[in-house]
């Protein structure tokens, strides 16, 4: 999924930070961001309050969108560097192609993950025969210095495991939540799970104290932590939890549990890339430019995204807090 700004842009709230080192939570609403010409999503993270929740750097919730007779998503080649893209949809179908070779239709429960690495071009369209509604999430994941060289990779996984305890249905997308882990690469100490309550009720999971964690409401009604979520928000949950309590006051509430160990070097998130310094970013425009690096989308015949123009300004690396 491609950013249309040029830099991911931060949205504002009055709720104070919890206190480092302490359980605590911050309510951060998403904002809409319109993804080409045909989809608005809500980013989530970064946010101006809380960048990151460990690798986690970048989060984008889409629908419910009923897309009949329109052209859902449709987002033409474009690069990426120094991350992971993950993507996992409730309802919809989203054609994934890639500069390796790769075309692949993602469906619901099941996962794309695509590794940058130094540099990788792919698009995301809706296919014709797409179902009606599409609801889904992307996210990324920012690579640490031994990986960001690496070459690209992609990997498809047409399931993910999980379990279900009285009302709460689990599926571990990345990384391992009691004692169940995810086959997906992952490059940090991370996780990523889908908690369903299909009827409401509620569910306990266990936490780690060295990781923090964030929940995100997909659909339904939520209640985590003593504060209310509506579809389309995230609660930051900070660091030394050993159990979470999540509750759905409506059928099909759907939750991400996103968590990992606090992501230390800064970055510098411009447009599609995840770098650490100016020249770094500058390098990898002038690349997609110049058709350098990146490959070509073979099957996909659409014009590729110019790059926007850098800002009159240097950019600087923020650290997760989005301090320079």
């Amino acid at each position: 999924m491609s950013v249309t700004e040029p830099m991911p842009a931060d949205t504002r709230t009055p709720t104070d930070e919890p206190t480092p080192g302490e359980p605590g939570s911050v309510l951060l609403p998403g904002h809409d961001v319109p993804l080409g010409r045909y989809t608005t999503v809500r980013r989530l993270l970064p946010h101006r309050r809380r960048r990151m929740i460990g690798a986690w750097c970048f989060v984008d919730h889409f629908g419910p969108d009923d897309v009949t007779g329109r052209p859902g998503m449709q987002v033409p080649p474009h690069p990426h560097i120094g991350l992971q893209t993950v993507t996992w949809l409730v309802e919809g179908t989203i054609r994934h192609r890639d500069s390796l070779g790769n075309d692949q239709l993602i469906r619901p429960g099941q996962l794309n993950l695509m590794t940058s690495g130094r540099g990788i071009a792919h698009s995301e369209q809706s296919p014709p025969d797409r179902p009606a509604v599409m609801h889904g999430l992307q996210l990324w994941v920012a690579l640490p210095d031994d990986a960001r060289a690496d070459p690209p990779a992609f990997d498809h996984h047409p399931t993910v495991p999980g379990w279900r305890d009285g009302d709460l249905a689990v599926a571990v997308l990345v990384g391992e939540l009691a004692g169940v882990r995810a086959p997906a690469r992952a490059y940090s100490p991370l996780l990523g799970a889908q908690l369903h309550l299909p009827t409401g009720g509620a569910g306990r999971l266990p936490l780690r104290p060295d990781f923090e964690y964030g929940v995100l409401a997909m659909s339904g009604r939520a209640e985590v932590d003593g504060v209310e979520l509506a579809p389309g928000t995230l609660l930051y949950l900070g660091t030394d939890r050993t159990e979470l309590t999540v509750s759905g006051a409506a059928p099909d509430t759907r939750l991400v549990l996103l968590g990992g160990e606090p992501f230390e070097s800064p970055l510098v998130m411009w447009w599609n890339f995840v770098g650490r310094s100016h020249e770094e970013i500058v390098e990898a425009r002038e690349d997609w430019m110049a058709g350098r690096r990146f490959g070509t989308v073979a099957a996909d015949d659409s014009a590729s995204l110019p790059a926007p123009d850098m800002p009159g300004v240097r950019l600087k690396p923020r650290d997760r807090h989005g301090r320079f």
